[in-house]
């Protein structure tokens, strides 16, 4: 270990560099490296744990033999920073970061964020807006003939034609925008490594359009000719410039899109741009649980760089997490997770996880407490349907909404016993649960929440219901009002009984499509008369590739074909959500316009029953 002195005086001790995929030549250098095969260009900060992309890819392609560099959060008005590693020999690996750079920059309501937790220090304006193109344009101009390949969420997401939120238009597929190669979609370990085995064997990278789980292009020209031996086995969906100018044809495109997320009985899909033909494979399958295991138990530090003198944020969030599966079967309309790690569940082995866990105990800051345990849901693992393996998930209905389908196994055993084991491990005191449990699968299984009640919640539970409107609900594909009421009765009941004094934190979201502000007005006054006011509240985000942005920019439930209310303008946004913070004093004005829109005027005054007061004299105020 190296010590170093930060801004503030104070020595803080570095890890080998030699133990991080190199972010200078001279760290190439010393492992004894001249060229690099394969250079990752990513907007986060280069941090060295598996709950980071850029280290998943990296070790990934360090364990298959190719000698990995990372340039993290390049400067992007000139090329200098793109130029710091040289030339790779394979190919540029090209990275938003772990969220959309759009999201990244951009509050709700389109505000420029002031800070960044994954860039050291929490520091904002480390990352440009559509990283991925700008990106791909810097290494262009650097070293044209080198393949750009380009993945993560950012394009992943925006893989087809899709509604922007912030510039409130269709944008091209983001393959059409960058001058980039190849896009990687999905979760991206095989695809990268298939690719830099191809391009290794002297393929060219124009010559690479097989692979499942990518998408490439073609030019107009070429497309016109072989059109016919194309649509043979791929189909084609409407066009960029006719989806970009009809919502009706926009919202049964993205349906399309959707159903053949299959990597089973999925099709390649083709669609035509102005000057480019993008092509999407069939998805690629999940990993294993063999290959899942190998991926988690890659020499991650689980540390940032040694080139940092500040902490990044999002590491002490996750440091030290473990991620159990992956995927989500739960499909609500705002979540991009069906569409990008899929519907099925992966879960990793129980061995590879303790082994995991013992980790820890060898890590200098580890005081023997696990913050997380879980995947995209926390309470998914170990499950399954048995039609998964031969047909994948279906494309009529929904695994869990309106209620668990009789083909998927709900059981909690292989968690409860998971939990169990890893409380059993020497050195480890706590195993915390705080985020991410479905209520509605808990409810399934009370032995399960006992378990979770007695040793997996410190003090809070965090749960996501969303919304307490029914009809809202619906439309996110969630279960209903009555479903949560059960959970945390049963909650309190157990909690009752164990002597514990714990308490829900509920997550609730504004604005989502469908979503009125008669229907924002009852869910304050069921807050009111409930005493479940919480300051947890979201405005509904657009981002790309969710079937809730479809509605958004349509006004169409793409499943049903039929119209849905949206809240679009950034006043009607404003209202809908301080309708459920009424009592601060900064949203009276907003909440007392809403009311009055309404015709709800009778919830302004000094009664019981009031959201807001009236002033002496008959002014509006506090």
């Amino acid at each position: 270990m190296k010590h170093k002195k930060n801004k503030s005086g104070k020595n803080i001790k570095k890890m080998d560099p030699s133990k991080f995929l190199p972010m200078s030549l001279e760290e190439a250098k010393k492992k004894g490296w001249d060229e690099l095969d394969v250079i990752i260009v990513t907007g986060d900060a280069y941090v060295d744990h598996p709950g980071f992309g850029t280290s998943i890819i990296g070790r990934v392609l360090e364990d298959a033999g190719y000698r990995v560099g990372v340039i993290a959060q390049p400067k992007w008005d000139d090329v200098e920073d793109f130029k710091k590693l040289g030339k790779p020999r394979l190919f540029f690996a090209i990275s938003a970061g772990n969220t959309d750079s759009m999201v990244s920059n951009y509050t709700p309501s389109k505000r420029l964020r002031h800070d960044d937790a994954y860039s050291p220090d929490n520091e904002a304006g480390l990352r440009p807006n559509r990283a991925a193109i700008v990106y791909s344009n810097r290494l262009k101009e650097a070293y044209p003939d080198t393949p750009r390949i380009i993945g993560g969420i950012e394009a992943s997401l925006r893989r087809f034609a899709q509604y922007d939120y912030w510039s409130d238009k269709v944008r091209q597929s983001i393959l059409a925008d960058a001058p980039a190669d190849i896009i990687i979609y999905g979760m991206g370990e095989h695809q990268i490594v298939e690719i830099a085995d191809r391009l290794n064997k002297g393929i060219p990278v124009s010559d690479i359009t097989d692979i499942d789980g990518t998408v490439w292009k073609m030019d107009i020209k070429t497309w016109k000719e072989k059109k016919e031996d194309l649509l043979e086995t791929r189909i084609e969906i409407p066009p960029y410039v006719e989806v970009s100018n009809n919502k009706e044809l926009y919202a049964s495109t993205f349906k399309t899109v959707y159903h053949e997320q299959n990597h089973i009985n999925g099709h390649a899909i083709i669609q035509v741009h102005p000057k480019t033909v993008i092509i999407q494979n069939k998805p690629m399958r999940p990993l294993t649980t063999e290959e899942l295991d190998h991926v988690y138990e890659l020499p991650f530090t689980r540390e940032t760089h040694p080139s940092y003198d500040k902490p990044v944020p999002a590491l002490d969030m996750v440091k030290f997490s473990i991620n159990t599966h992956r995927g989500c079967f739960g499909a609500c309309s705002f979540c991009a997770i069906a569409l990008h790690q899929g519907r099925m569940i992966r879960s990793r082995s129980m061995e590879s996880i303790l082994r995991e866990a013992e980790g820890f105990t060898s890590i200098k800051g580890f005081k023997g407490t696990i913050n997380g345990l879980g995947g995209p849901s926390a309470n998914m693992y170990g499950m399954d349907c048995k039609n998964w393996e031969d047909k994948g998930v279906c494309k009529d209905k929904i695994c869990i909404y309106p209620k668990a389908c009789p083909s998927l196994n709900t059981s909690h055993k292989k968690l409860i016993e998971l939990m169990r084991r890893l409380r059993e491990l020497p050195g480890i005191k706590k195993v915390f649960v705080g985020y991410g449990v479905r209520y509605d699968l808990a409810l399934l299984d009370e032995e399960y929440m006992e378990e979770l009640c007695a040793h997996h919640v410190s003090g809070q539970l965090k749960v996501a219901p969303e919304h307490y409107c029914d009809k809202v609900t619906d439309v996110m594909k969630k279960t209903d009002r009555e479903v949560f009421e059960r959970f945390e009765e049963k909650f309190k009941e157990i909690n009752e009984k164990l002597g514990k004094d714990q308490y829900l934190v509920a997550f609730l979201m504004s604005s989502h499509p469908g979503c009125t502000l008669s229907d924002m007005i009852e869910t304050a006054e069921y807050i009111r008369d409930t005493g479940r006011y919480t300051r947890q509240v979201q405005d509904f985000t657009p981002t790309p590739m969710t079937a809730a942005t479809c509605m958004f920019h349509t006004g169409i439930d793409p499943f049903t074909g039929k119209k849905i209310y949206v809240a679009t303008s950034q006043k009607d946004k404003s209202i809908q959500r301080a309708m459920l913070h009424y009592r601060e004093p900064g949203n009276y004005n907003l909440v007392y316009e809403g009311l009055k829109r309404a015709n709800r005027l009778d919830l302004v005054g000094n009664s019981w029953n009031c959201l807001i007061s009236r002033k002496k004299g008959g002014k509006r105020g506090w």
